[in-house]
């Protein structure tokens, strides 16, 4: 006997998904859970794998498809673990910790949801959170000692707590012994992040360019391999890569992050001798991001070192009244640059 039209469609949209054939797995899921005559279930199953699909590239419509799934049949361990991800998508931090304990509460030691909670423990930035992150993990891993989202984790969490020197070995040890590791871009991304941290830019520069080749419309890498450059003193191909970088506006995750990534362009410019380019970075990133006491002093040095003398001026006093003795050596330089300028304008007072 032939299946009812609602199993057939969530049968063929299942068979698309799985083959990679997402706009038509979307199409026939969407047909199936649009049938309200059909059985419950087979409607909930329908929107739970839309859910799945539009996770990432729609979160509103899976969180959407989650909760009328939710209304046909009782919640599942994967449920929870999807909306545990899904408000970790959207930085709902204490949303998806409560999300990730339900599910630990349900399939104690599930290391998706182990990883998960650690993750979003850390994203709130709090020492008590961060410390919990920290024996969670520990625990964890007595278990199952090489499990790859365990042990990245907490590497995590040690590079958060001012501790690479303990990540570093455990993510070389798994790259070193995991050849699905040493070829994920998280874990290579992560160890470049803790050479950083220890100041080993040369060990981070090789796996960030590689990263770059093989995604280069990231923006956010070409931040980080600009860094590091910077470090290395490197500050013509900073530049040129921030320029790439700043470019991509849209790549970024947010404005805020597009404008601390023009910040970079304008200091690594003005490492580079380049004003003009310094002044314009600083105009973009001041459209989403508030001055500081760094793009003040940059722009300062950029006026004056084109001979815009009032504008440097004026930057300069805007940097002292925000600095309040945090930079030192840039506020005597401030101070005595005023001082310059002023003896000048006073000089060309005389002569006229």
């Amino acid at each position: 006997d032939a299946l009812p039209i609602s199993e057939a469609q969530l049968a063929l949209g299942l068979l698309d998904a799985r083959n990679g054939r997402t706009e038509a797995a979307h199409r026939e899921l969407q047909a199936a859970s649009n049938l309200t005559g059909s059985n419950p279930a087979f409607r909930a199953r329908a929107l739970r794998s839309l859910a799945v699909l539009d996770e990432h590239a729609n979160p509103d419509a899976s969180r959407d498809e989650l909760l009328e799934a939710l209304k046909l049949t009782p919640e599942t361990p994967a449920d929870t673990l999807l909306s545990a991800r899904l408000a970790e998508h959207a930085q709902a931090y204490p949303e998806a910790e409560a999300a990730y304990r339900r599910l630990l509460a349900a399939t104690p030691n599930d290391p998706d949801a182990t990883a998960g909670l650690a993750h979003v423990l850390t994203a709130q930035h709090t020492e008590a959170k961060t410390d919990e992150a920290e024996r969670l993990l520990t625990s964890a891993l007595k278990t199952t000692p090489t499990d790859p989202r365990l042990l990245s984790q907490l590497a995590a969490v040690y590079g958060a707590e001012g501790k690479p020197e303990q990540a570093i070995p455990m993510i070389e040890q798994l790259r070193s012994s995991d050849s699905s590791a040493a070829a994920n871009p998280a874990i290579t991304r992560l160890l470049a992040h803790l050479y950083t941290l220890t100041g080993d830019n040369a060990k981070a520069e090789p796996l960030l360019r590689a990263l770059v080749a093989q995604n280069p419309t990231d923006p956010t890498l070409l931040d980080d391999l600009a860094s590091t450059l910077v470090e290395q003193q490197n500050f013509a191909e900073a530049q040129a890569l921030l320029v790439k970088a700043v470019a991509m506006r849209s790549n970024f995750p947010s404005d805020a992050e597009w404008g601390e990534a023009a910040g970079h362009l304008a200091f690594a410019a003005s490492r580079n001798h380049d004003p003009k380019m310094t002044l314009q970075a600083l105009t973009e990133r001041a459209t989403v991001l508030p001055n500081s006491p760094a793009s003040l002093f940059l722009e300062a040095t950029a006026h004056d070192t084109l001979h815009q003398y009032k504008d440097a001026e004026r930057a300069y006093r805007a940097f002292l009244a925000l600095a309040g003795g945090k930079y030192p050596d840039q506020e005597f330089q401030a101070r005595h640059r005023l001082i310059a300028l002023e003896i000048g304008r006073a000089s060309c007072r005389e002569r006229v």
